[in-house]
């Protein structure tokens, strides 16, 4: 078990981690945005389900192999790219909803939003499909656990999910306060119609970015 100093400073850098701009913050701030914040909530729950998988696989030893695997890192990056691509597809064709003041006036339809475990699943996949993830847990984990203090494997479990709580309370201001603000822009068909614009372009450059990312 790592010692109190070591969990607390190891919590201090997760939060600023957290806030440090990157693929899985901005996809929680552009869902929050288009859907609200509890479809925000819900996708910061999916990463954080991806990241007790990514934590299981360090503290097992997986993820050193699959970082040894030029192959299977290449081929997950382009799953994760492909999937960014789907997602900025969908949000540049995405209809605007009814919810507005003036919505009838511009003639268009209800729409159903994606469940809330749907979204769940989305912010999963998001976070499953990036091999950075798992290279990063593999190199930062590490770094503050001591084998004088016991088994290796405990001690990256440990750190794993002091770095979930970390992401869940800085993911999920993200949620909160972008879900407010998204609410509010999408009272206007134009804002609304805005936003899907940006989070389309946004998905794609996030899709570029991991399909020429480097181990």
């Amino acid at each position: 078990m790592p010692s109190a100093d070591t969990l607390i400073a190891f919590l201090g850098v997760s939060i600023l981690l957290g806030l440090t701009p990157g693929p899985d913050n901005i996809f929680v701030l552009l869902q929050s945005a288009q859907r609200g914040w509890r479809a925000g909530m819900a996708v910061v729950v999916g990463l954080c389900c991806g990241l007790v998988v990514h934590t299981g696989a360090v503290a097992l030893g997986l993820a050193a192999v699959f970082a040894a695997s030029a192959v299977a890192f290449t081929v997950l990056k382009l799953l994760g790219a492909a999937y960014l691509a789907y997602l900025a597809w969908q949000a540049l064709r995405a209809p605007l909803s009814s919810a507005g003041p003036d919505a009838g006036a511009q003639g268009t339809a209800p729409t159903a939003a994606p469940s809330l475990w749907r979204m769940v699943g989305r912010g999963m996949v998001m976070n499953l499909s990036n091999p950075k993830v798992l290279v990063f847990f593999l190199a930062f984990l590490p770094q503050f656990a001591d084998p004088a203090r016991g088994a290796m494997g405990g001690q990256l479990m440990v750190l794993g999910l002091v770095f979930i709580v970390a992401t869940l309370l800085v993911f999920g201001a993200i949620a909160c306060f972008s879900g407010v603000f998204g609410s509010l822009l999408l009272r206007s068909p134009r804002a609304q119609q805005w936003l899907n614009r940006v989070a389309g372009v946004v998905f794609l450059g996030l899709a570029v970015r991991l399909a020429t990312s480097q181990r």
